[in-house]
């Protein structure tokens, strides 16, 4: 799955738990709160003074890294 800026962020963090650090490095670790529930990625990060597209490229390093780990568990898993 490729992450946008227009996804919200609850959605992204509940699929992909690891991009929990990339927001709160961002100053944003905050995903948790109400406003996250029903926020995209790029409406959070510009109340936060984040450039979107930054932001997404580097939840998609993350994204990309998990599904990489995915499929090389999958080949472990009998």
């Amino acid at each position: 799955m490729k992450i946008t800026k227009e996804m919200n962020i609850v959605d992204v963090v509940q699929h992909y738990p690891d991009t929990a650090m990339v927001f709160m490095y961002a100053g944003m670790g905050c995903f948790g709160c109400h406003a996250a529930q029903f926020e995209s990625i790029e409406e959070g990060a510009l109340v936060h003074g984040i450039d979107p597209d930054k932001l997404v490229e580097a939840l998609n390093e993350i994204a990309e890294a998990s599904d990489e780990a995915e499929v090389e568990l999958a080949g472990v898993a009998k």
